[in-house]
């Protein structure tokens, strides 16, 4: 797949934009602060209604406007699809196809995106909720379902929280109402796990196959899904709900003591061994880089396998942060494959010779001028 066509109304520092995009690598160059990132955040907005910057989608308007409008037109192998999504100080809506849905949930993974900005390169060494928030992101976009266990689980968490602090306080004393918010967040954590589980063993088949190359052969990659339920690894989603209801009824008193719930999806975490030695601990800092890489790239993969399509990729200002043997891997793998937008201030020698006719569009204080596509254009350009 890939986005033909982005209209955009009071978004960010942007009154209006119309653009049209090459099907392979479009270059977004500019100074920083000038709209390079917010045009990339426009593309991520459209495809998953929420940004990747912000949980607050009031910053998403324009300084003095009420409300925000991006249209797209995305190309799929079935023909294309417009995309529109609505954004107001009330909250969001989405139309596909010129069709209202009811849901976010029913619009999301319509456009499929990966981002890979500067912060990603600490997925390795960043908190665990870096980690479950990349699983449940990228996850969620090609399998609903994931996402609807996960709103739930967190709906039945918020309550079942809620109801510890009051039995810790003593303002409840029904156990029964919390055995029965146990069984039902154990039930949907169990799902959430068994999915979570399936994903990265997909995930580590292609990043363990990219970070070999990178390493040509030296280091090999294996990624483990850490949580503190034991030998899981066969365990269909029923019986790792039935092993979360143990959980939960071994350690009530303590839970309520805490007055929060310490077991469970949102307690987990993932961990990368090179050569079965944790990354996180034993990696240097270029080992976790090459880690981070193989995993983003590994994305796209898994995506392609499971829609079908490959997903647009979003690179935000991430040359900067390679050396040129990595630069070199991620331009190899996307080149020609995957519809790529890529922000720089300047593109250095690596991505001159890599990058094959980019479409180029000179970004200053929020005004968008597309350049050429011809590469002797870019050294000129930069």
């Amino acid at each position: 797949m890939y986005l033909e066509k982005l209209e955009l109304h009071n978004f960010r520092n942007y009154e209006n934009a119309l653009l049209d995009f090459s099907a392979k690598i479009n270059v977004l160059l500019g100074q920083n602060a000038q709209g390079k990132t917010n045009l990339l955040e426009a593309i991520y907005v459209l495809a998953l209604t929420r940004s990747h910057r912000t949980s607050n989608d009031k910053e998403l308007l324009r300084f003095g406007s009420d409300h925000a409008q991006l249209k797209g037109i995305l190309q799929k192998k079935t023909g294309n699809l417009p995309l529109e999504l609505s954004i107001t100080k009330n909250g969001k809506k989405g139309r596909v196809n010129h069709l209202d849905s009811s849901r976010l949930s029913n619009y999301v993974g319509k456009c499929n995106v990966i981002l890979f900005a500067p912060e990603d390169l600490a997925l390795v060494k960043g908190s665990p909720a870096v980690r479950r928030r990349f699983i449940d992101m990228e996850f969620g976009q090609i399998a609903p379902s994931y996402l609807y266990e996960l709103s739930q689980y967190r709906t039945v968490l918020k309550q079942r929280n809620l109801y510890l602090k009051q039995l810790q306080t003593k303002q409840a004393n029904d156990k029964l109402y919390l055995q029965i918010l146990s069984e039902q967040l154990a039930q949907h954590g169990g799902k959430i796990i068994a999915k979570r589980m399936a994903f990265l063993a997909q995930l580590e088949k292609y990043a363990t196959d990219l970070h070999a190359q990178i390493t040509q052969g030296k280091e090999k990659l294996t990624l483990h899904y850490q949580t503190t339920l034991k030998d899981i690894g066969q365990l269909d989603a029923s019986q790792i709900s039935q092993q979360l209801q143990e959980k939960y009824a071994q350690i009530e008193a303590k839970e309520i003591f805490q007055g929060t719930t310490l077991v469970g999806p949102h307690r987990d975490d993932v961990s990368f061994f090179i050569n079965q030695k944790d990354v996180q601990v034993y990696g240097s800092q270029g080992q976790q880089r090459t880690v981070a890489l193989s995993v983003k790239l590994a994305e796209i993969e898994v995506m392609h396998e499971k829609t079908g399509e490959y997903p647009i990729l979003l690179l935000d200002d991430v040359l900067s942060e390679l050396d040129g043997n990595r630069q070199t891997h991620l331009l190899k793998a996307i080149q020609d494959k995957v519809q790529t937008f890529l922000t720089t201030p300047a593109l250095n020698d690596v991505a001159k010779q890599l990058i094959n006719e980019p479409k180029i569009f000179k970004i200053n204080n929020g005004q968008i001028t597309p350049k050429t596509t011809a590469q002797q254009e870019i050294k000129e350009e930069i």
